[in-house]
C-alpha cells in the first residue's frame, strides 16, 4: 500500500529521548568467549575419533601426590600468573561452549584432584594383578555348569541302576518283558558239582545255580516236585555250564558222569607205603600227607599211639575231587574206628587190639585159619611171660618193612622198642595195617597149646605150629630145605 508510512517515517516521528544518567562503574569486562571454530561436517567415524582424541587430551597427567599445602614449582615451569590465554588452553581447560560437541560432553566429567592417581585397567594389569578378562569369566561359568550337569545325571544314573537291580523282576513283570527262568540245550564247558551226603533236592537245586549250571532254582526244583521218585547218590559229577534244568537232572542221575578217584591199599602195608600209594593215586604231594600225619592225636587216635600206623584201615576208597590230605587220612582213621566199634572194642582198648591185630596180619600167611592160630601162639606166650620173638617186629623197628628176616645182632638190640626178642610183651605200637580178619583173630584166638610157628613154604604159606622147641626146630629145618631148593628171593 503506497500511502502507508514507512519505518523511517515512524522512527523520525518519535519524541527525543532524555539523556540517560552516566552508568555506574562496571567491573572489568571479561574477555569475550572464544567463538567456536567453523568446522566442516564430519562422518560418524571422524566424530568418534575426535571425541577419543579430546578425551585423551583431557586426561590429567599421572603425577605423584604431594603432602605440602602449596605445590612447589618445578624448574622451568611457568608461574601461576603466566597462564596462557583461553584461546591457547587445551580442550579440557576450555569452556564447554568452546569445545566440539563430543569433547564438550567428555569435558563435563570432573577430573580427578591433583595428587590422586586413578590407574587405568592397563595400569592395574602392569602392577602384578592380571586384568579380568570377560572370556575367562565366561569359561569358568560354563565349566561350573558342566560339572553340575554331569553330577546330576551321575546321581540319576546310579539311582536308576540301583532301582533296576533291586526290583528287576517287578520291573520286567510291569513292562511285560520277564526273563526266561531256564537255559536251553546241554550247556558248554565242564563244571564238577558235588552232592554231599544228606543233601536234599533244595540243596542240590541251589548248588546248581551257584555253580552256574542252571539258571534258576525254581527251574530245577520244579522237576523234582513233578517226580518224587527221583533220587541222587552222593559224589561228584561232571556237568556243563548253562544247562537246561532237564539236562542237568539227566546228568546227575547218570552214573557215567560220576567223577572220583579210587584208592586202595592192602593189609600188612606200613604207613610209609600207604601214604605213598595214596599220593600216587590222588596226585596230592606226599609231603602233604606226611605233614598231616605228623599230628596223630588230631585224628582221634589214642594219645599214647606212636603214630597213625595201624589206624589207616586197608580198603578201597572213593576220593572226591578237591579232598585234601588231612580229610583223606581222617577218612581212613574213621574207617578203622568203625571196624573196631563193630567188633565191640572199647575206645580205651583200641591201641592194644590194633597192635596185636597188626602183628597177626604180618606173621600169618594167606590161610585164613592160620590167623586165629597165630593169635593163640602170642596169647599163650603172653600168658606165661614168654617173649613173643617176632622177626616182623624186629624188622619194623629197624626201618625195614619189606622183609621179616633179621640178624642175631638186630634180635639182640633191646633199644629197638619194637624188638619182641629183647623186650617182653607187645611191641610199642602197630607195625602195619590190619584188616577185619586180623582184628577178629586178635579178639578170638583159636584153641590150642602152641607156642611156636614157622612157614615151611613161602609160596603157599603152609605153616607148622608146634608145642615144643624141638618140634619147632624140625619145622625150621624144613623151611631151610625149601629155600635151598627154590632159591626164592623171599628167603633173604
Amino acid at each position: 500500500m503506497a500511502d502507508e508510512p514507512s519505518w523511517d517515517d515512524i522512527f523520525d516521528s518519535q519524541p527525543p529521548q532524555t539523556p540517560a544518567p552516566p552508568p555506574a562503574q562496571q567491573p572489568p569486562a571479561q574477555p569475550p568467549p572464544a567463538q567456536p571454530q567453523t568446522t566442516q561436517p564430519q562422518t560418524r567415524r571422524e566424530a568418534r575419533e575426535a571425541a577419543e582424541a579430546a578425551a585423551r587430551d583431557a586426561a590429567p597427567p599421572l603425577v605423584e601426590p604431594t603432602t605440602a599445602a602449596t605445590p612447589t614449582a618445578l624448574p622451568g615451569a611457568p608461574s601461576p600468573a603466566a597462564q596462557p590465554p583461553a584461546s591457547s588452553l587445551p580442550p579440557a581447560a576450555m569452556p564447554p561452549a568452546a569445545l566440539p560437541p563430543a569433547a564438550a560432553t567428555l569435558a563435563a566429567v570432573p577430573a580427578p584432584s591433583v595428587g590422586v592417581i586413578q590407574p587405568t585397567s592397563a595400569a592395574r594389569g602392569t602392577a602384578g594383578k592380571p586384568p579380568k578378562v570377560r572370556g575367562q569369566r565366561k569359561s569358568r561359568r560354563t565349566l561350573g555348569c558342566l560339572i553340575v550337569v554331569v553330577a546330576f545325571f551321575s546321581v540319576i544314573g546310579i539311582g536308576a541302576s540301583f532301582v533296576y537291580v533291586t526290583f528287576e523282576d517287578q520291573i520286567r513283570t510291569l513292562l511285560g518283558t520277564e526273563e526266561p527262568t531256564d537255559f536251553t540245550g546241554a550247556g558248554t564247558g565242564e563244571v564238577v558239582v558235588t552232592i554231599a551226603a544228606g543233601d536234599v533236592g533244595g540243596d542240590i537245586a541251589q548248588t546248581l545255580v551257584d555253580e552256574g549250571v542252571t539258571k534258576t532254582y525254581s527251574a530245577f526244583y520244579a522237576l523234582l516236585i513233578a517226580d518224587p521218585t527221583i533220587t541222587f547218590q552222593p559224589g561228584s559229577y561232571s556237568l556243563k555250564s548253562e544247562m537246561s534244568a532237564q539236562a542237568a537232572l539227566d546228568a546227575l542221575t547218570d552214573p557215567a558222569n560220576r567223577v572220583q578217584t579210587t584208592v586202595r591199599f592192602n593189609e600188612g602195608q606200613s604207613i610209609s607205603q600207604v601214604l605213598a600209594t595214596i599220593s600216587d593215586e590222588t596226585g596230592i604231594a606226599l609231603a602233604d600227607f606226611e605233614a598231616a600225619a605228623a599230628n596223630p592225636a588230631a585224628f582221634g587216635v589214642p594219645v599214647d599211639a606212636p603214630s597213625l600206623e595201624g589206624f589207616l584201615f586197608p580198603a578201597t576208597y572213593e576220593i572226591e575231587p578237591g579232598t585234601d590230605a588231612t580229610a583223606i587220612l581222617q577218612m581212613l582213621v574213621t574207617r578203622t574206628f568203625q571196624s573196631l566199634d563193630a567188633a565191640g572194642v572199647a575206645p580205651e582198648d583200641r591201641l592194644r587190639v590194633m597192635t596185636m591185630a597188626a602183628l597177626i596180619q604180618r606173621e600169618a600167611g594167606p590161610v585164613k585159619d592160620d590167623f586165629f592160630k597165630v593169635s593163640r601162639v602170642f596169647a599163650n606166650r603172653i600168658a606165661i611171660g614168654m617173649n613173643l620173638e617176632s622177626d616182623a617186629t624186629v624188622s619194623y623197628g629197624t626201618g625195614r618193612t619189606d622183609t621179616v628176616w633179621t640178624t642175631p645182632d638186630e634180635r639182640a638190640d633191646a633199644s629197638n622198642r619194637y624188638n619182641t626178642y629183647a623186650n617182653p610183651g607187645l611191641p610199642a605200637g602197630p607195625i602195619g595195617a590190619a584188616g577185619d580178619l586180623a582184628i577178629d583173630a586178635a579178639l578170638h584166638p583159636a584153641e590150642g597149646p602152641w607156642l611156636f610157628f614157622v612157614p615151611i613154604n613161602l609160596e603157599t604159606g603152609e605153616t607148622v605150629f608146634s608145642e615144643t622147641f624141638a618140634q619147632h626146630q624140625a619145622a625150621v629145618a624144613q623151611l631151610d630145605a625149601w629155600c635151598r631148593a627154590t632159591q626164592s628171593p623171599n628167603c633173604q
